[in-house]
């Protein structure tokens, strides 16, 4: 007996090294393939392996020690896709401002975000949209807690990518470039993300898809304030055991051009050696990382020029990739030095539900534009919950209130409803009764009622709706 066990750890152990050998020779043969989605003849991959041999070889007069070899990635273009068909944290703005129930814009975030949806298709946007959409978002997300803006962006990163099939916001990464950060990282690399877009997006959108940690991003910021602080300045208060922390309307930096370089110095305290981007938004950023360097550095530029598995413009490319080397940087071609850019699964379909997704009948309220375009009226919806079909209640009367609410919290600043119950004659001389909801609306546009009573119609199964319009003088009154 004592033999036979021997023998089986024997038997063990052998067969526990011959598996250890093996993958041991398998993680050698994929450490041996790190640019899988690349193209092997790519000229930037080649300079950017011929750097990293250099500087990472102690013996090389180019040899840079572990705790300054610091790389620098911009996000939107560089990491991940931005054309869906435009910036991610655009589209997650324009959700907010125009249907997000939880979001109560004014006249200045609306048109704001109706700029954002109606400009993104031919990209037609204003010249200074970028810092218009900044103060805007300070505004539309102040209030929440981190926790709270973390899981709106979460619920935005799990829906389909418009214009795109067999992928989600989530999964949105170039893989090539997230070889790229592996391969940096496996080689002693400490790698940033330095975006334009705003520092928590960042954080959410990177966490499982990439191995940087949050303070190794640096963003687009807002103040940020104690929940019990109130009007005091920070160094009044005493935060408390229980309270936490979020957001406010007050910009603090738009993360771009000279601001990315400000931010580099200011969060990392070095100069990096290695800087990605893909717009001139990154030239500071990359003129920063290779001028005046004290270490051998090095800057790539990726160009948009692949229009059949993504939405590039290839003669634009050419322009771009002629300038960018002329500027000293290193050019990457989706179309020609990557095999892929999603992954073979997802597929370009050149259909977007852009428009009709964020269709939207809000109107603004307390300020000038509202009064002008709304006039001075009052409407009255009377809304029957008895299933014309059927001729019995959609659902109970606690259920029919709920569901109007949420419905008329999602369209309206401001709304009342009273319960009722009415009654009428059919043609037939049938006698019905019903339990109605009495929906009063003020400060609104006659368009935005009539789309909510469709709504309403097509929710409790109605047939009509009683709509008064009646001419009235509005006042929101406080004591004076």
């Amino acid at each position: 007996m004592k033999n036979r066990i021997l023998t089986r750890i024997a038997m063990l152990l052998c067969l526990a090294l011959l598996l250890s050998t093996v993958a041991g020779l398998a993680f050698a043969e994929a450490k041996e393939e790190p640019f899988a989605q690349w193209n092997a003849d790519a000229p930037a991959l080649n300079a950017l392996i011929e750097y990293v041999e250099s500087v990472t070889d102690p013996d090389s007069p180019d040899f840079i020690p572990e705790m300054d070899r610091i790389a620098v990635f911009d996000m939107d273009g560089t990491l991940m896709g931005e054309l869906y068909p435009t910036y991610l944290e655009y589209y997650m703005l324009a959700w907010r401002i125009l249907k997000d129930p939880d979001c109560q814009p004014d006249a200045e975030m609306l048109e704001v975000g109706r700029l954002l949806r109606d400009c993104a298709l031919d990209n037609s946007f204003p010249e200074d949209m970028a810092m218009q959409h900044a103060i805007q978002a300070a505004r539309a997300y102040s209030g929440m807690t981190l926790n709270e803006f973390s899981d709106f962006v979460t619920k935005i990163l799990v829906r389909e990518v418009d214009g795109f099939e067999g992928m989600t916001y989530a999964e949105c990464f170039f893989l090539p470039m997230v070889e790229v950060v592996e391969y940096l990282q496996d080689n002693g690399f400490t790698c940033y993300v330095c975006s334009g877009s705003d520092r928590f997006i960042c954080r959410v959108f990177i966490e499982g898809m990439l191995e940087i940690p949050y303070n190794n991003i640096i963003g687009m910021d807002v103040q940020l304030e104690a929940t019990e602080q109130g009007d005091d300045e920070p160094l009044n208060h005493t935060f408390s055991i229980g309270e936490d922390v979020r957001r406010t309307d007050k910009l603090l930096v738009k993360n771009l051009k000279t601001n990315k370089v400000l931010q580099i110095a200011q969060e990392i305290g070095q100069r990096p050696v290695l800087s990605f981007g893909n717009s001139s938004g990154d030239t500071s950023m990359h003129n920063y990382v290779i001028g005046n360097n004290p270490y051998k550095s090095a800057a790539f530029m990726l160009v948009a020029d692949d229009d059949v598995r993504d939405y590039g413009n290839p003669e634009k490319g050419e322009s771009l990739k002629e300038k960018w080397a002329a500027a000293g940087y290193n050019v990457i071609s989706m179309r020609d030095d990557w095999k892929t850019i999603y992954g073979e699964n997802v597929v370009k379909t050149g259909e977007f539900h852009w428009l009709e997704e964020l269709a939207e009948n809000r109107v603004p309220v307390d300020s000038e534009a509202a009064g002008e375009e709304t006039g001075d009226f009052q409407y009255v919806m009377y809304l029957g919950t008895t299933d014309k079909d059927t001729g019995k209640p959609v659902c109970t009367q606690v259920d029919a209130l709920q569901k109007v609410q949420e419905l008329l919290m999602a369209r309206f600043r401001g709304y009342t409803v009273q319960e009722a119950h009415g009654g009428w004659v059919g043609e037939d001389d049938t006698k019905y009764q019903e339990y109605t909801l009495v929906i009063y609306l003020s400060a609104t546009t006659e368009d935005a009622v009539y789309a909510a009573a469709d709504e309403l119609m097509a929710a409790f199964n109605q047939k009509t709706v009683l709509i008064q319009k009646n001419p009235t003088m509005t006042e929101f009154y406080s004591v004076r």
